[in-house]
């Protein structure tokens, strides 16, 4: 699936820099310092080109995984007293009456 034939960073290394890119606001000069703290010396134009190359490879192959939702939702929020905090309470129904619930 993912050509590693001339690399010189083991896949490993490789497919941490891109999931941190794609996960979170990381810009590559923040992964490449990130990297260096874990003793992994490597360029930021480096990790530029993995993430050219080996993103949309990736996303072809996760997009079979993903999961369809439903095209409504209702949403409802509330304010309710977690351990002495008080935190909002997030629930989503969709059509079928699937919930979700969180903070």
């Amino acid at each position: 699936m993912l050509a590693t034939k001339g690399m010189l960073f083991p896949i490993d290394f490789i497919l941490v820099c891109i999931r941190w890119y794609a996960a979170y606001p990381l810009s590559y000069r923040h992964l490449e310092e990130m990297m260096q703290e874990r003793s992994v010396l490597v360029d930021h134009s480096s990790i530029n080109r993995w993430a050219i190359r080996f993103l949309p490879l990736l996303e072809k192959v996760f997009r079979k995984y993903k999961h369809q939702v439903g095209g409504s939702w209702r949403m409802d929020e509330t304010c309710i007293l977690v351990e002495g905090v008080w935190k909002y309470l997030y629930r989503a129904v969709d059509k079928q009456g699937k919930r979700s619930t969180f903070f």
